[in-house]
């Protein structure tokens, strides 16, 4: 089964629940918002991903603007202000089994079906 890490504000995020669902795919929705990833779950799904956290950060964000741009974070310190700022991290993300994508576009999905 598909988990999907969401955020309910995000379309796209909406956009792939959608899809799951036009598509008739089971999944299970983890609000990132409501119950953010602890860091080792983000290093779960980076591996997954075959990215570095870098890469899965939003850098619009106005908490990276203000409070992280330029700053020298290593992996960890990364992992660790997406746990503690959800917002920052690229969504939706679907997970299944081990291996998971960002699903912007939907179509993006079929990678892990």
């Amino acid at each position: 089964m598909i988990t999907v890490l969401h955020n309910s504000r995000c379309s796209k995020s909406r956009e792939a629940l959608k899809y799951l669902e036009d598509n008739k795919i089971p999944f299970t929705v983890e609000n990132i918002i409501e119950n953010p990833p602890s860091p080792e779950v983000l290093k779960s799904v980076l591996k997954k991903l075959g990215m570095r956290a870098e890469d899965l950060l939003r850098k619009n964000e106005k908490y990276y603007k203000e409070q992280l741009k330029g700053k020298p974070l290593s992996e960890d310190n990364l992992l660790e202000e997406m746990s503690a700022h959800p917002n920052l991290i690229q969504r939706p993300v679907l997970i299944n089994g081990d291996r998971a994508v960002i699903g912007r576009p939907a179509e993006n999905i079929q990678e892990i079906l």
